[in-house]
C-alpha cells in the first residue's frame, strides 16, 4: 500500500509555530515515527505553501497513490481549486487538520475541500495524520 501525505502552507513550521495550538514536534520527526509504525506502508511526504504546487501533487499522486492524507492548511478556507484537483483524482482523500478547527476563529469553520474529501479527521494534534492512514488502510 502506498499512501501520500500532503501537507500545506506553515505546516514546514511545526515545531516552532504556536506550539500551543500545533505542539512542538516537527512533522518530520512525526513522520519517522509513522514510517516505523506503518513499516507495510510505503508513505511519501510532500510539503508545499504554494497551493499550484500542492494542486500538481495531488494530480500526481492521485492516479498513482491508493489513498491521499491531506492538510491543506489555509487553503483548506479558501481554494477550490484544490477541490477540484481533489475530485479529479481516484485515490480517496482524507483531510486532517492538527487542532480542531471549530474551537477556533469563524474563517477556520468552512472548508472548501470536505465535500471532495472521503472524510475529514481534526482536533487530534498530530495524532489525526495516524487516524487518517488507519481509515485508508481500512477502505
Amino acid at each position: 500500500m502506498r499512501i501520500q501525505i500532503i501537507n500545506g502552507p506553515n505546516i514546514n513550521l511545526l515545531g516552532k509555530r504556536e506550539p500551543s495550538v500545533y505542539g512542538s514536534v516537527t512533522f518530520e520527526e512525526y513522520l519517522a515515527d509513522l514510517r516505523k509504525r506503518y513499516a507495510d506502508v510505503e508513505i511519501d511526504y510532500f510539503q508545499s505553501n504554494i497551493e499550484g504546487e500542492l494542486i500538481d501533487k495531488i494530480q500526481q499522486a492521485g492516479f498513482e497513490a491508493d489513498g491521499i492524507v491531506l492538510n491543506a492548511g489555509a487553503y483548506t478556507h479558501t481554494s477550490i481549486a484544490l477541490q477540484d484537483a481533489i475530485r479529479a483524482v481516484t485515490a480517496p482523500v482524507v483531510e486532517v487538520h492538527i487542532s480542531n478547527v471549530h474551537a477556533r476563529e469563524a474563517f477556520r469553520h468552512v472548508s472548501m475541500i470536505s465535500c471532495a474529501c472521503k472524510g475529514v479527521i481534526l482536533g487530534f494534534g498530530l495524532d489525526s495524520y495516524r487516524l487518517a492512514i488507519e481509515a485508508l488502510k481500512e477502505l
